[in-house]
C-alpha cells in the first residue's frame, strides 16, 4: 500500500507539472502570434460586418496592421534589426503575391476592391507574412531558442533561395517541391531544438517542430479564406476548405521566414556559441 500511495503521489505530482508546462507553453505561444492573431481577428470581424462607404476593407486592414507594427517597433517589442528581416519577408512575398494573383498566373486572387494596393494585390496582403516572420522573432525569443546541428548560414540561405525561386519558376518549368523538401529533409535531419519553459530546457527534432507550424498556418489560412480574404480557384462558387495539398507549400514558405531571421538571431547552442554541425 505504501507503495502504490508513492505511485499516486508521484502521478499527481507529474500531472500538475504536465499541466504547469502546457499552460505556460500556450502562453508563450499565444503572446508570439500576437501580431497573426490580431489580423485573423479583424479579418473574420469585418467579414461578419464592415459599414458602406468609401473605405475598403483592405485598406482598412492595411491601416490596421501598419499600427500594429508601429506598435512592435515603438514599445521595442522587436528591435530595428528583426523589423528590417521582418520587412524584408514581407517584401518577398508580397513580390511573390503580384506573380502569383497575375493574370497570366490567377494562383488566387482578392476578390474585393482596395485603394492601397501593387496590381491585383492589396498592400495589406505583405503583412500576413509579416505576422509569421513577427511569431518567428518573438517565439525564439520568448522560448530561448538553441540548437543542437544548425547547418552553415551558406547552406540555409541557399536552401531558402531555391525555395523561394521554385514559387516563381514551376509555373514554367518541372515543379522541384519534392526535391525541395528531401533537400531540407537532408539538410536539418541532425537539427535539434532547445527551448526553455519556465526554469527548465526541453528538446525536440526540428523538422515536426516546423511541420506542426505550418499546419497551424493553414489552419489559418482555412479561416481567412472562409473570411472572403482571397480566394482560390473552386472557391469561387462557395467556401471550401484549403486543400491538405497546400501543407508542403506552407512548409516551405515558413522555413524561409525562418532562415531570414536566423541572420538576426543567430542559431547557438546550449553553451553559447555559433551552433554547427
Amino acid at each position: 500500500m505504501p507503495k502504490l500511495l508513492l505511485r499516486d503521489g508521484r502521478a499527481v505530482h507529474d500531472a500538475g507539472r504536465w499541466t504547469e508546462f502546457l499552460l505556460e507553453f500556450a502562453r508563450g505561444q499565444a503572446r508570439a502570434c500576437a501580431f497573426a492573431a490580431y489580423l485573423l481577428t479583424l479579418m473574420l470581424l469585418t467579414h461578419l460586418w464592415f459599414p458602406s462607404g468609401r473605405l475598403h476593407r483592405y485598406d482598412l486592414l492595411f491601416a490596421a496592421a501598419l499600427l500594429f507594427q508601429l506598435f512592435l517597433v515603438l514599445s521595442k517589442r522587436e528591435s530595428g534589426r528583426e523589423t528590417l528581416v521582418i520587412g524584408l519577408f514581407h517584401l518577398l512575398a508580397t513580390a511573390m503575391e503580384v506573380f502569383k494573383t497575375s493574370a497570366a498566373v490567377g494562383a488566387w486572387r482578392y476578390p474585393e476592391e482596395f485603394a492601397l494596393g501593387i496590381g491585383n494585390v492589396p498592400l495589406f496582403a505583405g503583412f500576413m507574412y509579416g505576422a509569421v516572420g513577427s511569431y518567428m522573432v518573438h517565439i525564439w525569443s520568448r522560448f530561448d531558442f538553441r540548437f543542437h546541428a544548425w547547418p552553415a548560414a551558406a547552406q540555409t540561405l541557399a536552401a531558402a533561395a531555391a525555395i523561394y525561386a521554385n514559387f516563381f519558376t514551376h509555373h514554367y518549368m518541372v515543379d522541384l517541391r519534392i526535391a525541395l523538401l528531401v533537400w531540407v529533409v537532408v539538410l536539418f535531419r541532425r537539427t535539434r531544438i532547445f527551448y526553455r519553459i519556465g526554469s527548465r530546457r526541453h528538446s525536440m527534432p526540428l523538422l515536426p517542430g516546423w511541420f506542426l507550424v505550418a499546419f497551424f498556418i493553414w489552419l489559418a489560412e482555412n479561416l481567412a479564406t472562409l473570411a472572403n480574404v482571397w480566394v482560390y480557384p473552386g472557391q469561387e462558387a462557395g467556401w471550401c476548405p484549403v486543400a491538405p495539398a497546400k501543407l508542403p507549400a506552407w512548409f516551405l514558405l515558413m522555413i524561409v521566414s525562418f532562415v531570414l531571421v536566423a541572420q538576426v538571431r543567430k542559431p547557438r547552442k546550449l553553451n553559447g556559441q555559433c551552433c554547427r554541425p
